[in-house]
């Protein structure tokens, strides 16, 4: 194996091993605050006023977290920027760690009433959340009666809970099918994500021995949604240079594909991902990145042809329906905002798919939803500059009615397709 591609997938097992969760690796995480208040129950709220309030209030909806923890009002170095500019913050810990959609919505509704209680109603209320927070800001913006003027969802699963975890559930398929039948890796019905994760760390660092395990990685990555750049420390592949990209596939496969689910599978009552009636030759023939995988086989000696057989002939997997309608209630989108909505994704991000985004935007109305990408990769690692940017792009839009012209750090960009769709109203592929 070439010393490039271990030092990939060594920084991926140790990225893995050292994950704490809120956005995910390699993200930006909230400054907890340990002043935070009792709001009601478990859920802990607080807030921070600057010097000289503009009158706008951003609400922050923290990303998948463990455990609810302290509340965090922005990334990083975000929260004292935010603050300098005349912002004023607020935030809950949702009051439930894990996948906590049906308590944070209510939650963060709660904190602005509170907000508005102490400090006096906001002239606007604007929420923003990365990765799982990005869609409880989505879930805000699709209420019936919202609570925020607006909102922006970076690095976000916006694409909602279904799509996310089937598309994660194929990828999982592919690669035990192909890679790995007989390692015990579970797909669904997982007893102890962290137990599984390992063993899917050892089967990826196995296979990649090889060129043909390699290329069997990479199509279970397309699969999954993973892009071909998800390193922050490396260059953006060329599009005809199929070993780097699967290379940045492999990077980032045990954390972008075997996404946390346990926890969910307790909350829904069952499974609620399924792959019954699914053609992967034809996923992979929409993705637009066959002739990548075409390439990687070819250079193992294996055929394409023979493992598409395979998975075709693979038994497949059901869904509890009752599981399917809690995840669709927490929390699949109707993209239909009421309010203007932006989205903000980087061109690589390995744990939440750019393809979600892509999705929900195809879906959205222009007028009320605004998609727009950075030139950079790494799950949730936007700069200052690039987090101020977008909070300025959307006061633009609640200012004058309509979306402003594209300006930089945002560039032009059309992530690979999602594959598994699924928006309330339509039919879920």
């Amino acid at each position: 194996m070439n010393r490039k591609l271990t030092g990939v997938l060594l920084a991926a097992l140790l990225g893995a091993c050292s994950t704490t969760g809120q956005q995910g690796a390699g993200a930006a995480l909230p400054a907890p605050d340990t002043n935070a208040e009792v709001l009601s129950g478990t859920i802990l709220w607080s807030a921070r006023m600057p010097e000289h309030w503009n009158g706008t209030l951003l609400v922050h909806s923290r990303g998948w977290s463990p455990a609810a923890g302290q509340p965090g009002l922005a990334p990083g170095q975000v929260t004292e920027a935010l603050l300098a500019q005349g912002y004023a913050l607020a935030a809950s810990n949702y009051g439930s760690g894990g996948w906590a959609l049906a308590e944070a919505v209510p939650a963060q509704e709660a904190v602005i009433a509170a907000f508005t209680h102490r400090y006096g109603k906001p002239k606007r209320v604007i929420g923003f959340g990365y990765s799982m927070g990005g869609l409880v800001t989505t879930a805000l913006a699709e209420r019936s009666r919202p609570k925020i003027d607006g909102g922006i969802s970076f690095c976000s699963s916006m694409g909602g809970a279904l799509a996310m975890m089937n598309t994660g559930l194929d990828g999982a398929f592919v690669f035990r099918t192909l890679v790995a039948p007989d390692a015990g890796i579970e797909v669904v019905g997982i007893a102890n994500d962290q137990s599984n994760g390992a063993l899917v760390r050892t089967a990826v660092q196995e296979a990649a021995k090889t060129p043909a395990g390699r290329a069997r990685i990479a199509l279970a990555g397309v699969f999954g949604g993973i892009p071909g750049w998800t390193q922050a420390n490396r260059p953006q592949p060329a599009a005809a240079d199929a070993e780097a990209q699967s290379e940045q596939i492999i990077g980032s496969f045990p954390g972008g594909v075997f996404l946390p689910r346990s926890e969910q599978e307790q909350r829904a009552g069952g499974n609620f991902s399924w792959n019954t009636g699914i053609d992967y030759t034809q996923l992979l023939n929409t993705s637009g990145r066959r002739a990548m995988i075409e390439a990687l086989y070819a250079k193992a000696g294996i055929r394409l042809e023979d493992d598409l057989a395979r998975l075709a002939a693979a038994p497949r997997i059901s869904a509890d329906p009752r599981a399917v309608e809690y995840m669709r209630s927490y929390y699949t989108p109707t993209a239909k905002p009421a309010v203007p909505l932006l989205a903000v994704q980087a061109f690589g991000d390995g744990t939440t798919s750019p393809s979600l985004q892509r999705s929900y935007a195809e879906n959205a109305p222009p007028k009320m939803m605004d998609s727009q990408y950075v030139e950079r990769a790494g799950h949730c690692s936007f700069s200052v500059e690039e987090t101020l940017a977008a909070v300025h792009r959307l006061e633009a839009r609640l200012e004058s009615g309509k979306w402003p012209p594209r300006a930089p750090p945002f560039v032009p960009h059309e992530p690979a397709p999602l594959l598994r769709p699924c928006i309330q109203g339509k039919s879920c592929l």
